[in-house]
């Protein structure tokens, strides 16, 4: 990890930077498996299987027997975890549904905005070393409550051409359609242009590693729409003096065992919490059986001490983190002040696992400082909103000198015919 004492404001650019690969080294392969997978389809999945996940799969689908099959693996315990999380995530997003509102702009003039749900989306669930059968959860739940008519599910198969069951029994759960065996950018690629077993979609949802990020950026020059560039998992502490380092380091840890290229960053006010939260770190990663992860994702990682909470507030505004938890005692007075976060956790209980698994928000969030300018996934990200009008005779008698004038000014008189022609 990297110690910053009271680090001057002019350092802090370079210090919110995120590591990151050679761009040029990502876009080439992108475009490589993209072409790949539109030429071959499912024929070309298979051999990425192969070559990137080292699995052996002799079709990409996954059959009703493998997802019954599943829910006999999943043990009672477990799936009452999963049931309780689904419902909780389904509360909080029902809650996100509008009544339709018809407003009068002018009399006899009455305009309104409807929502119609993404026909067909994708969602990408991230496989590998850890199987992410919560972002099931997250995505397939908001979608199915706003109406979507598909659901359809890409994940990396094991070394045996499995994919791991808690992800298809919460998939049959959450109303899934089909659910396929790939991953990665090609995964992505399929979602795109379809192939003989895997629909194209209207928009693609899910996090992953910087090669998904970069291939769902990649999926928008073919008309396909994202929910956001989300990547590798980051988190930012803020700790006063109230603060337990042993539940900041857990916090710390949570994150930097996603991967390698995960980031965490640790700032406080105290010095003996700064102190005491280095060594619960250093204590706690022992016992982690993916230490090595959060080792190497450690090495990439903050721990600042600042003068004050204001200034911590500022620096995370200019990260703009994934994920911020505020270990503060007054954590209320600071929330005007947060303006670029994901997902805010407040106060010492509040671990970032809640939001993670259980607690009802969504845990598809914005990375890599992208939360400056995008939201996390919500009821929204799956529907359309369609504005309607419906103008009486009244109503364009009101209306049409306004429209007349201004058509004219802008020098479009068939805009302006197409109001004089009726007033007539």
């Amino acid at each position: 990890m990297k110690i910053y004492r009271y680090p001057t404001k002019d350092t802090w650019k370079d210090l919110v930077k995120r590591p990151v690969l050679e761009q040029k080294e990502i876009s080439g392969l992108i475009t490589e498996i993209f072409a790949e997978v539109a030429k071959n389809g499912d024929k070309a999945l298979i051999e990425f299987n192969r070559k990137f996940d080292k699995a052996e799969t002799l079709t990409i689908k996954v059959s009703d027997v493998e997802i019954q099959e599943a829910g006999k693996q999943i043990n009672d315990e477990l799936k009452q975890a999963i049931q309780e999380a689904k419902e909780n995530i389904s509360i909080f997003h029902a809650s996100q549904k509008q009544e339709i509102q018809k407003i009068e702009t002018t009399k006899g003039v009455v305009c309104w905005r409807e929502n119609r749900a993404v026909e067909r989306v994708g969602i990408y669930i991230p496989g590998g070393t850890a199987p992410l059968f919560s972002t099931v959860l997250m995505l397939a739940v908001p979608a199915n409550l706003a109406g979507c008519k598909e659901i359809i599910l890409c994940t990396p198969p094991d070394k045996n051409g499995n994919i791991n069951p808690a992800i298809l029994y919460a998939a049959k759960l959450c109303g899934v359609s089909e659910i396929f065996k790939t991953g990665g950018a090609q995964a992505v690629a399929a979602m795109t242009f379809g192939t003989e077993s895997i629909p194209a979609v209207n928009k693609i949802f899910g996090p992953g590693n910087q090669f998904v990020v970069a291939a769902k950026e990649y999926a928008q020059r073919f008309g396909v729409a994202i929910d956001m560039p989300a990547g590798p998992s980051e988190v930012l502490v803020i700790a006063d003096d109230q603060a337990v380092p042993e539940f900041c380091a857990a916090d710390l840890l949570s994150q930097a065992e996603h991967g390698s290229d995960s980031q965490v960053v640790f700032i406080t006010t105290d010095l003996k919490v700064f102190e005491e939260t280095v060594e619960a770190v250093d204590k706690q990663i022992r016992d982690l059986p993916r230490n090595e992860f959060a080792g190497q994702a450690l090495e990439n990682s903050s721990f600042i001490l600042m003068n004050s909470l204001d200034d911590a507030l500022e620096f995370s505004n200019l990260y703009a983190p994934e994920h911020l938890i505020l270990a503060v005692s007054n954590f209320e007075r600071y929330i005007p002040e947060v303006q670029n976060a994901g997902s805010v956790f407040l106060g010492n209980y509040s671990c970032e696992s809640a939001g993670d698994y259980a607690s009802g928000t969504n845990h598809t969030l914005p990375t890599n400082a992208y939360a400056k300018n995008y939201s996390g996934v919500s009821l929204d990200s799956f529907v359309k909103k369609i504005t309607f009008q419906h103008l009486s005779k009244e109503g364009l008698q009101n209306l049409g000198k306004t429209i007349e004038l201004m058509a004219e000014a802008e020098g479009l008189f068939a805009h302006k015919n197409a109001v004089s022609i009726r007033l007539k």
